[in-house]
C-alpha cells in the first residue's frame, strides 16, 4: 500500500462533496444560491483537476515501481 491508496478515494470523495454542495446551492436559490453556487462549481473544477493529477501521479508511480 502506498499514499495513493488513500489519496485517490479522498480526492473522489472531495469532488463528490463539492458537487453535491454546488447542486444544493443551485437549486436552493435565493441569496445563498446567488453567492455560493458559482463559487462551489469553480471549486469543483479545481477539485477535479486535483483528482486527475492524483490519478496520473498514481499511474506514473505504480508504473515505475
Amino acid at each position: 500500500m502506498d499514499i495513493f491508496s488513500f489519496l485517490i478515494p479522498a480526492a473522489l470523495i472531495a469532488v463528490t462533496a463539492v458537487l453535491g454542495l454546488g447542486i444544493y446551492a443551485l437549486f436552493r436559490g435565493g441569496e445563498f444560491g446567488r453567492s455560493y453556487s458559482n463559487k462551489l462549481m469553480r471549486l469543483r473544477v479545481v477539485m477535479q483537476a486535483v483528482a486527475i493529477a492524483v490519478l496520473v501521479g498514481a499511474m506514473l508511480w505504480r508504473a515505475r515501481h
